[in-house]
């Protein structure tokens, strides 16, 4: 347990790190956010299909792959539905809107894309948790890892349109540390459920894969693919080969 907890905090605290990074870069360059966002990409491929995919279909039974594929698109809608219910909270931030038409519409999109990324992280940190359901603690900290690196760009990625928006420097470091803290609440409710029922984990991994899979295909990829699609390609690479690597190596 206390292994979990203290990566749960090593999930959430990298998006810490990233916001911290944010307010030094400031604006990093949009090829070098590309880069890094196509790297976290590729962690997470390979944590993905790795760390949950491929043990939810070796511990699924006699029919592991109707649980795993139902898993999986379980998940993907999971995070489908968030999408469309995602909520208009732009007084979260505490910023007079009053008379500030055009402030107050950037800051309610800015504040959107936070909230976005601050609900989609449950999800993530539930993929965290259901991995250390497995005896496997070298691939449980595959998946932690991926998503941990994933969070370091998001995190440097929410500073500045919230800065640009004319949220306080306090605030702003504020939001996106409960935007992580919403990660760590996700690893302990994943690690909880299938320490409750070892007989839901193969669904519960291939479900997290799912939710995997959905955020680098929806989000992560066509974010990286504007301007700098070639380079972006190979760094996705370069990180799904990386935790190959590691997993081997650790394994």
């Amino acid at each position: 347990m206390q292994l979990v907890l203290l990566t749960a905090l090593g999930v959430g605290g990298a998006t810490a790190i990233g916001a911290l990074l944010g307010f030094l870069i400031k604006k990093p360059s949009h090829k070098m956010n590309d880069l890094i966002l196509s790297f976290a990409a590729g962690v997470m491929l390979a944590a993905a299909v790795v760390g949950l995919i491929l043990p939810s279909l070796e511990d699924g039974g006699k029919f592991s792959i109707l649980v795993t594929v139902a898993g999986i698109f379980c998940g993907a809608l999971c995070l489908n539905v968030i999408d469309k219910l995602t909520p208009h909270l732009h007084h979260i931030a505490g910023v007079d809107q009053e008379g500030h038409p055009k402030s107050a519409e950037k800051l309610n999109k800015v504040l959107l894309f936070v909230i976005a990324i601050g609900i989609h992280n449950l999800p993530e940190g539930i993929a965290a948790g259901v991995s250390f359901g497995t005896d496997n603690v070298a691939q449980a900290f595959t998946v932690a890892g991926g998503i941990a690196l994933q969070n370091i760009p998001e995190g440097m990625v929410i500073i500045a349109p919230m800065l640009a928006a004319g949220m306080s420097r306090k605030r702003t470091l504020g939001i996106a540390l409960l935007t992580g803290a919403v990660e760590v609440v996700g690893t302990l409710i994943g690690y909880f459920a299938v320490s409750i029922s070892e007989e839901i984990l193969p669904f519960a991994l291939a479900f997290a894969g799912g939710t995997m899979l959905y955020i680098i295909s929806d989000e992560m990829i066509p974010e990286t693919h504007h301007d700098n699609e070639r380079g972006a390609t190979y760094s996705l690479l370069v990180g799904f080969c990386l935790m190959l690597v590691m997993d081997v190596l650790l394994g």
